[in-house]
C-alpha cells in the first residue's frame, strides 16, 4: 500500500512539473511549444509500435543461424518455440523446422517443387503417421543439401502429399552430425 502510495504522489509531482513546463512554454511561443510536442508525440507513438512489434523483428533479427569459427551451425529457438535452419537442396535455399520426432527429411509439395522436384510423377507408394493422421509420401533422393559449410550428396528424403506448411528436417539427417545439443535458448550442431 505504502508503494502504490509513494508511487502515485511522485507520478503527480512528475506531471504538475512537466505540465507547468508545458503550459509556460504555451503562453510563451505557442507555435514552437506546439511543434515539440507533435515531435514528443511522434516518438511516443514510435517507441509503442517499436515495443508492439517487437516480436516480429526479434525473429527477423535474432532468428538467423550462423556459422561460428569453428565450424559449428547454431540457431536460436524461435518465438514458437521451433528450432529453424536454413539449407540449400539442389541449390534452393529451403526453410526446415527441425523435428526430431521426424524420421526422415519431410519435403513439402511446394518446397518439392521449387528444389526441382516434379511432384506430379512421383509414386506416393509409403505411409507415415503425423499428428494429423496418415499421409501418403513419395520416397525421393535430392542431389545435395548443404547447410553452412557441411554438404551432402545423394540424400535420402519423401516428399508428403497431404497438406504441409514447411518441411521438416528429421532424425536421418540430423544423424549426420557427431553431436546435435540444445542449449537453452539455441541450437548447435556440430561434424
Amino acid at each position: 500500500m505504502f508503494d502504490d502510495t509513494s508511487r502515485l504522489i511522485y507520478l503527480v509531482l512528475l506531471l504538475l512539473v512537466v505540465g507547468g513546463s508545458v503550459l509556460a512554454s504555451l503562453r510563451r511561443r505557442p507555435g514552437e511549444a506546439l511543434q515539440q510536442m507533435m515531435i514528443w508525440a511522434l516518438i511516443f507513438l514510435g517507441l509503442v509500435a517499436v515495443a508492439g512489434l517487437w516480436p516480429e523483428f526479434r525473429g527477423t533479427l535474432l532468428g538467423r543461424q550462423a556459422v561460428l569459427e569453428d565450424g559449428r551451425i547454431e540457431t536460436p529457438v524461435a518465438a514458437d518455440g521451433h528450432y529453424y535452419l536454413t539449407a540449400e537442396v539442389n541449390g534452393t535455399p529451403l526453410r526446415f523446422v527441425v523435428d526430431t520426432g521426424a524420421s526422415s527429411i519431410v519435403l513439402s509439395r511446394a518446397d518439392a517443387e521449387r528444389a526441382g522436384i516434379d511432384t506430379a510423377r512421383l509414386a506416393y507408394i509409403g505411409q507415415a503417421q503425423t499428428a494429423n493422421g496418415t499421409v501418403a509420401i513419395a520416397p525421393v533422393r535430392l542431389d545435395k543439401v548443404a547447410i553452412g559449410p557441411f554438404t551432402d550428396d545423394n540424400v535420402r528424403a519423401v516428399v508428403n502429399r497431404g497438406e504441409l506448411s514447411g518441411s521438416l528436417l528429421g532424425m536421418s539427417y540430423l544423424t549426420r552430425f557427431a553431436r546435435v545439443e540444445f542449449d537453452g535458448s539455441r541450437m548447435i550442431l556440430t561434424r
